[in-house]
């Protein structure tokens, strides 16, 4: 007996996503088109950061459209676990990004190439306007969804990418030295290859259907033993479909009176109401044994 979700996590911040995508897909042009014409290896890097982001923000609005489609025939819980493919991809985007922008950017360590302070200057004051926006925008959402965090991850190192761009821009202005650009575009990079890693770790607890972070299954396990009438809970399992979207199995030994028409129902209503109250978890399958049932299945779980 279960409950099922009809809402995700992201679904709730897709215009916020929409809002962010327009925002970052503007100033990626505008950073790519100032990093060509002014020679900024840090204006290019963080246009290519933003390139990911746009790419990565699009791809997030196609997964919150697809998980709010509805369970049906062999999609049994709808598209829901679009939103972690979606936050995986993201995650790789990101760490090829870092990865290439740190490589590039050793790579021009000793050179002088000639850079224009001005332009590389004004576009990155208008990156950092336009990346705080969007990263308000998805500041709401970033700690219901991963879908929200991969896209708000990668506004914040747009962020940071525009910062040191500017950084960079200000020293060659006033000094002439050129290496600062290169090591903006490292940093950059370094930033987002650990974020990247996170995200990916986050992911794959989910793919790999571990219990949610938040989430204990010796408390589960407690509380669930609590409620009048149980005897003990094994083959208890807890996994994620999506963000925001907890699931719970699990196999209660109960006093051989609950089994009564007028107690089996009150004691299924309890467990169900302490899992949904305590563990924010609306989808349970419960099967209620008596004490003297022996198990017929191979147990995977205590």
């Amino acid at each position: 007996m279960g409950h099922g979700h009809h809402h995700t996590a992201a679904g709730a911040h897709r215009r916020r996503l929409l809002a962010a995508f327009l925002v970052t897909a503007t100033v990626m042009v505008v950073e790519a088109v100032g990093g060509w014409l002014s020679g900024s290896l840090a204006l290019l890097a963080d246009a290519g950061h933003m390139l990911s982001d746009t790419a990565a923000l699009a791809l997030a609005l196609g997964a919150t459209w697809l998980a709010s489609r509805p369970a049906r025939g062999r999609w049994t819980f709808g598209w829901q676990r679009a939103e972690i493919l979606a936050a995986l991809v993201n995650g790789v985007i990101l760490l090829v990004v870092g990865v290439v922008v740190v490589v590039e950017g050793v790579g021009r360590l000793g050179t002088e190439p000639e850079i224009g302070t001005g332009l590389m200057l004004t576009i990155g004051i208008v990156g950092l306007v336009a990346n705080l926006v969007s990263l308000w925008l998805l500041s709401a959402g970033r700690e219901e969804s991963l879908n929200v965090r991969g896209a708000y991850l990668e506004v914040l190192g747009d962020l940071l990418g525009s910062a040191a761009v500017l950084v960079a821009a200000v020293v060659i202005a006033t000094t002439g030295w050129t290496p600062v650009d290169a090591l903006a575009s490292i940093a950059i990079g370094l930033f987002i290859i650990p974020r990247a890693a996170v995200l990916l770790r986050d992911v794959a607890r989910v793919l790999l259907e571990g219990a949610p972070q938040d989430m204990s299954l010796d408390t589960l396990r407690e509380h669930m033993c609590g409620v009048e009438g149980v005897v003990t809970v094994h083959d208890l399992h807890a996994w994620t479909i999506t963000s925001g979207v907890p699931v719970v199995s699990a196999h209660v030994v109960v006093e051989d009176e609950v089994l009564h028409p007028d107690r089996f129902c009150v004691v299924l209503d309890a467990l169900q109401h302490c899992l949904e109250g305590h563990f924010d978890v609306e989808h349970s399958t419960l099967q209620l044994e008596p004490r003297g049932h022996k198990a017929t299945e191979v147990r995977l779980h205590d």
